[in-house]
């Protein structure tokens, strides 16, 4: 259960998961909260989309809708991703107990004390809570919006073979995006709050100072306003000739290709998947230390402090002084940490042993 198939890391994250479920042979379908949108993920499953919007009548219908789903497909278990979704589906479960539900928290971030206290309240109608990393663990248990023994952590994963470095592709991409030769740096994610671009911004000023011929890609979709105030911060910084807002991509592993670096600049984050997919795809990566990046990174890329544009510009600096032979080492060293820690088989592992375990408990 998703809120959305909107193009987002959880959302992918999920989808990826429920796939291979599927490979493995077991019966899997996806329901959403909202209608469908204009952008979503891509999938072959089977989705159920219960209609909810902003107000109280269209969460009764989804409820109503809800019911008869579940009756119909008669689930083991239920896994719901990020707040919406976790608390309607531990309320779907009085509705239908004979189903297990077991959710999972994306982000660090997932809300104010109401939430928190929704998740608190809902806790016994779930038979497990995930997160995404220790940190996101972490600060839930310390909000106490879940207790320590039931919160497990099973990090975000990737599949390794659909992310693999092409040098064709690059030479094509950076073919048609007119790239020359210059250093490109490449962001993902949506543009908002937390991915802080505006810091990014700032940080990449002070490095186009010494290398006049960088570039900085940022591929994500955002509000027409948040796309303009950040193209005018561009131009007040006199850096707008080098940066370019590419909008929502679905072509990530290519724009990964072409680019030299990736560089995460986020205020707060859970295990971003993007990082993954940029060190699996063999680049230098420079990122702020939030959430659960460090987990992810490891001693193979450079961590600077969240919300400090010097030192982000100092380890971009260094990336791009650093000979190719050292960058390319780095690359290779990212995408053997991703294989050995983070591939989706192994995560399909973990997950096929908790419902296994959580269908056995509510047996």
């Amino acid at each position: 259960m998703l809120t959305s198939l909107g193009v987002g890391g959880a959302e992918r994250q999920a989808l990826a998961l429920a796939e291979r479920m599927r490979e493995r042979g077991h019966g899997v379908a996806v329901f959403t909260l909202r209608p469908q949108l204009a952008q979503e993920w891509p999938t072959s499953l089977p989705v159920f989309r219960l209609g909810m919007r902003k107000d109280p009548l269209t969460v009764l219908a989804a409820t109503v809708r809800g019911r008869r789903y579940l009756r119909d497909l008669a689930p083991d278990v239920l896994h719901s991703h990020s707040f919406h979704s976790n608390i309607f589906a531990r309320c779907m479960k009085c509705i239908y107990p004979r189903m297990a539900v077991v959710s999972t928290i994306h982000n660090v971030h997932e809300g104010g004390r109401m939430r928190m206290l929704a998740y608190r309240l809902t806790d016994g109608l779930c038979a497990q809570t995930t997160a995404v990393s220790a940190a996101v663990a972490e600060r839930f248990q310390t909000l106490k919006a879940v207790p320590r023994s039931r919160c497990a952590v099973v990090e975000n994963a990737i599949d390794v073979a659909a992310f693999m470095p092409d040098p064709v592709r690059r030479a094509r991409m950076r073919d048609a995006m007119h790239a020359g030769t210059g250093f490109i740096w490449l962001a993902a994610g949506r543009i908002a709050p937390a991915k802080d671009y505006p810091h990014l911004l700032r940080a990449f000023a002070r490095v186009c100072a010494t290398h006049p011929g960088a570039q900085l890609w940022i591929a994500g979709e955002g509000t027409a306003g948040a796309v303009a105030a950040l193209r005018s911060l561009a131009r007040e910084l006199g850096i707008d000739g080098g940066v370019q807002c590419l909008g929502l991509r679905r072509d990530l592993d290519a724009l990964l290709d072409a680019a030299d670096g990736f560089v995460l600049s986020s205020a707060w984050e859970g295990m971003p998947l993007a990082l993954a997919e940029a060190m699996a795809m063999e680049k230098p990566v420079v990122a702020t230390d939030v959430g659960g990046v460090r987990e992810l990174v490891g001693e193979t890329g450079i961590l600077v402090p969240a919300r400090d544009p010097a030192g982000l510009a100092r380890a971009m600096d260094a990336t791009m002084r650093a000979a190719e032979p050292a960058r390319r080492a780095q690359g290779r060293a990212a995408r053997a940490r991703i294989e050995a820690c983070f591939s989706l088989d192994a995560r399909a592992d973990a997950w096929e042993a908790i419902y296994r375990s959580v269908k056995l408990g509510g047996a």
